[in-house]
């Protein structure tokens, strides 16, 4: 699957806001090696930058047109192109952090304790994952499939399933010397023409979409458009407001 650094950056102060309040919960004082899972275009990677400014970072994103995003800013960071279902680290980190990218892996019950098996002695596992797929923006993107002519192709897409917080901790607990889990209920006030599509369109819906050509992508963008506007109605004042729920966790070892 492919992704636009640009189009994700739209909403650049939204999408970077939940690193920066999981970041502000990190006890990690002065880590020697920090790494950041699916760092995008290095959007989270330079709060890291900046908390730690003696760290050695390493953004790891299994996007290149991302990775070559965040090579051309001017962060002091090393950039790998790496899966991380398989990543593994070159040197133990002291942090291992990741910023809505661990929604995109099945088997967390496995995943999980991997990656945090790779800390150092009271090292930190910091992540958070969007919590939104039961809201009408994820919702509806299933209905759209449903209804045109490129229903078989999109019919193999599974819809997203989020675990509840306590099987997070059941996960983790075995491991950690201690964990924070909490979530946080945002509620973004948007602005323009079809501002959650737009959202959505850089993130969640990328896989429908790649998924069509031609005359059936843009008609399957356009009944999901048409339903966005009736679920996200833009209020008299030219607003949108956008409800988005999200993980966190913090467990340290």
């Amino acid at each position: 699957m492919s992704w636009d650094p640009h189009a994700y950056l739209t909403f650049a102060d939204a999408r970077t806001r939940p690193a920066a309040e999981l970041l502000a919960r990190v006890p990690a004082q002065s880590p020697a090696r920090v790494a950041d899972l699916g760092c995008g275009p290095g959007n989270s990677t330079a709060l890291l930058a900046a908390r730690w400014p003696n760290a050695e970072i390493e953004g790891i994103d299994s996007a290149p047109r991302m990775i070559a995003a965040a090579s051309a800013t001017e962060l002091r960071a090393r950039w790998t192109v790496a899966d991380i279902a398989t990543w593994q680290p070159s040197d133990l980190p002291d942090v291992i952090f990741s910023n809505a990218a661990l929604q995109w892996l099945g088997d967390h019950k496995a995943l999980l304790p991997r990656l945090m098996g790779f800390l150092k002695p009271d090292g930190v596992f910091a992540f958070q994952m969007p919590r939104n797929y039961d809201a009408p923006s994820h919702r509806l993107m299933a209905v759209a499939a449903a209804a045109g002519p490129w229903a078989d192709k999109l019919s193999a897409i599974p819809a997203r399933v989020m675990a509840p917080a306590e099987f997070y901790f059941d996960v983790l607990a075995p491991m950690a010397a201690e964990l924070d889990i909490w979530e946080t209920s945002y509620l973004h006030c948007l602005e323009g023409d079809d501002p959650v599509f737009r959202w959505t369109r850089a993130t969640g819906l990328r896989p429908y979409e790649q998924a069509l050509e031609g005359a059936e992508r843009e008609g399957f963008l356009e009944t999901y458009r048409a339903l966005l506007r009736e679920a996200y109605p833009r209020r008299d004042d030219g607003k949108t407001l956008f409800p988005f729920q999200r993980l966190f966790v913090v467990a340290r070892t």
